[in-house]
């Protein structure tokens, strides 16, 4: 059976579970549509929010930066992991205690303000946008490379797909797809990653085999461990040596915070927590959501190392002292089958630029390799494309695996991807439907209505999300990070203050999430372009406006602006009515319901 074949059958057996589970368990109110009706146990529910928490940059996108740049980018993993620590303990239990549907409901009611509302509606909309923005561009990386077409009729058909089973499933629909899904993206992620680690270390623990020695052809050990193989081969080419830290210190703190503070403040994930009984099981099941994660987060830096290896060997079969891999070898070689398939993607390139019928690949940006490259008559880099967000789903072609791994992380790919979007999908249409329209606009518009409304709102954000995929700002995972940094800055710091402060008042919350959104949307569209238009930046992430701070770190200080400006603006104002007050104190009592909660 040919390889085509064998992904349609993996891609098309998973997506008919998909779809079934979400007829099976279609939402029929609203509270199945926004909570699950509240039912779900919290080991479901922990895998559940794994599955909507690893997204295509945790799947697709993150082992490809960590790969091409090495130590710096373990940020990622360090941000997003330390994030659902904080959401475990400051945020998912007092949130699910209150007991409304959204979180935009919750900044509402506890600072007695629809304007509170209405701006916490804007918040989560220009994150979650934002978000399923690398969510689309995922799903047409994913598609364009297993229906072998490009990654425009990819996104087209992802949406589809996406809109048949969140926009009738609901909450209740999703939460039991994206069991199914983790079990599909945590089983494609590991399996190819035990098999590389086997050939490469002979460990079969990738986590392991990061820190093992390579073996020879004939299984023995070679001596040379492989981080210290890869850093002495991309060094031999021009690159930074990959377990070394180049970047600027306080830049990479301030990212890995934002992300920290953005995990802790992103709306579809504290969804997850108002669908489970009790205040307890919120805690259990951000316990049960870490260990899940970790499976996968455990995994990557050597899923990215392990793969780095493999190409930089693949481009350079002689040694990086021989000759460079033959344009006839791409072509005619079925292990370089690989690169002729994802060509057609038009995510990865070549070109034979001084006409020696090889392709060098090299850092022709570094100083060290001029010379080299002169006297060996090279004129440039000719690995002119290689997308960072395809490394993960082209690893076990790389590697040479059975076709039926290749299947299985086709599928797990895009279950990665349609995970989370339909999460973020659900987010959007919870906050157009619920706190705008039946909260502010039409608050007598019967249940019917309400889904109706909820459903139309997911299919136009679906619309939006394909049109601003069509050219996102950076890869999958950096524009993610962007999402994060708006999480940050504008939604995670009102609910801090909403929850463990009873003299943070209405204007003071309003006036800290106006303040921490727009002046973190204007760096980063300063950075990336306005709207993410492209060329229509002033500043680049290489060259930014405030010395070493990126767009992507910016959501750090926006959250301090927000932070600083809400309680500036509260002691100078009226305190909260002690109802408010009241409130506060038994949302922070750990059990029971509370008196003045009881109502929520």
């Amino acid at each position: 059976m040919d390889q085509f074949t064998l992904n349609l059958l993996f891609v098309g057996a998973s997506f008919a579970l998909y779809i079934g589970i979400a007829i099976w368990a279609r939402a029929g109110s609203t509270s199945e549509f926004y909570a699950a009706g509240r039912g779900v146990h919290p080991v479901t529910n922990g895998m559940a929010t794994a599955a909507d928490w690893m997204s295509a940059a945790s799947f697709i996108s993150m082992a490809g930066l960590i790969a091409f740049t090495g130590y710096d980018n373990s940020t990622f993993l360090m941000g997003w992991t330390g994030g659902y620590v904080l959401l475990a303990l400051l945020l998912a239990p007092y949130l699910r205690k209150f007991g409304k549907f959204t979180v935009s409901e919750f900044i509402g009611d506890r600072f007695y303000s629809s304007a509170a509302r209405m701006v916490a509606v804007i918040c989560l909309l220009v994150a979650s946008i934002t978000y399923v923005i690398g969510q689309m561009q995922g799903v047409g990386i994913a598609f364009g490379r297993f229906l072998e077409i490009d990654a425009f009729w990819g996104l087209l058909i992802g949406a589809c797909v996406v809109f048949a089973y969140a926009v009738f499933g609901g909450m209740k629909g999703v939460t039991y797809t994206q069991v199914a899904q983790y079990c599909v993206l945590i089983t494609a992620y590991t399996i190819p990653a035990i098999f590389i680690s086997l050939q490469l270390t002979g460990n079969p623990i990738p986590g392991l085999g990061l820190f093992s020695e390579t073996v020879n052809s004939d299984g023995t050990a070679s001596g040379v461990y492989l981080l210290t193989k890869l850093d002495e081969i991309v060094t031999d080419l021009g690159f930074a040596e990959y377990t070394a830290h180049h970047a600027n210190t306080l830049n990479m703190m301030l990212f890995t915070l934002s992300l920290m503070i953005g995990t802790a403040g992103l709306p579809h994930v504290i969804m997850r927590f108002f669908t489970v009984p009790k205040v307890s099981d919120a805690r259990w099941s951000a316990g049960w959501t870490l260990v899940f994660i970790a499976l996968l987060y455990l995994t990557a830096p050597a899923v990215g190392a392990m793969a780095r290896l493999n190409i930089s060997e693949m481009m350079w079969p002689n040694g990086t002292d021989g000759a460079a891999v033959s344009v006839e070898t791409i072509e005619t070689d079925p292990e370089y089958d690989w690169m002729l398939t994802w060509q057609k993607t038009g995510l990865l390139d070549w070109e034979d630029k001084n006409g020696d019928g090889l392709i060098q690949y090299y850092n022709d940006g570094s100083e060290a390799m001029a010379a080299t490259a002169a006297a060996n008559g090279w004129e440039g880099n000719e690995l002119t494309n290689f997308n960072r967000d395809i490394l993960v789903l082209a690893n076990p072609e790389i590697a040479n695996l059975p076709g039926w791994v290749i299947g299985l992380v086709a599928a797990g790919g895009l279950a990665a991807a349609l995970s989370t979007a339909a999460g973020l999908l659900l987010a959007i249409s919870s906050a157009v439907s619920h706190d705008l329209l039946k909260g502010q606009l039409t608050p007598n518009m019967s249940e019917r209505s309400e889904l109706l409304a909820a459903r139309l709102s997911m299919a136009a954000a679906i619309v939006v999300a394909v049109l601003l995929g069509l050219n996102p700002p950076g890869f999958a995972a950096q524009t993610v990070a962007l999402a994060f940094g708006l999480a940050a800055a504008s939604i995670f710091p009102a609910l801090m203050m909403g929850i463990f402060s009873k003299r943070v008042n209405n204007i003071g919350a309003v006036a800290g999430m106006l303040i921490g959104l727009i002046a973190t949307l204007l760096y980063i569209f300063l950075h990336k372009g306005w709207f993410f238009i492209p060329d229509t930046n002033m500043f680049t992430d290489a060259d930014p406006l405030l010395g070493p701070i990126k767009s992507t770190s910016f959501g750090a200080i926006g959250a301090l602006l927000n932070f600083t400006t809400a309680i500036l603006v509260s002691r100078a104002t009226q305190e909260p009515p002690q109802e408010i007050q009241d409130l506060v104190e038994s949302v922070r009592v750990p059990r029971g319901a509370g008196a003045a909660a009881a109502d929520h």
